[in-house]
């Protein structure tokens, strides 16, 4: 077995379930909050991504309906990363820089 794989099943125990009790840890990185724009996979569609919060959990997930709600769109919550289905990447700074973030445009 490599490193990386992870069990999932076993002759004598059958299904291994996850631990999910156990928040990954906030990824705080630089301190600076990253939008990134995105529409590969998405049919051309574009999404802003944004990284780097340093939150985790609920503050997260807190965070992500407050802007969804005030940029009127849709999103979701994947590894920790906020996916907002717009490209006003503009509007998101702003209202990101409001709450105290340190905020950089970055990517197309």
């Amino acid at each position: 077995m490599s490193k990386n794989s992870k069990l999932v099943y076993s002759t004598d125990q059958g299904r291994i379930k996850e631990d999910k009790s156990t928040t990954p840890a906030a990824d705080t990185g630089d301190g600076i909050v990253r939008l990134h724009r995105e529409t590969k996979g998405r049919k051309g569609k574009g999404v802003t991504l944004i990284n780097g919060l340093g939150l985790a959990g609920d503050e997260l997930k807190k965070l992500a309906k407050q802007l969804k709600q005030q940029c009127g769109v849709g999103g979701a919550i994947k590894d920790g990363v906020i996916e907002i289905q717009t490209d006003d990447r503009e509007k998101l700074k702003a209202l990101l820089e409001k709450q105290g973030f340190t905020v950089k445009l970055a990517g197309g």
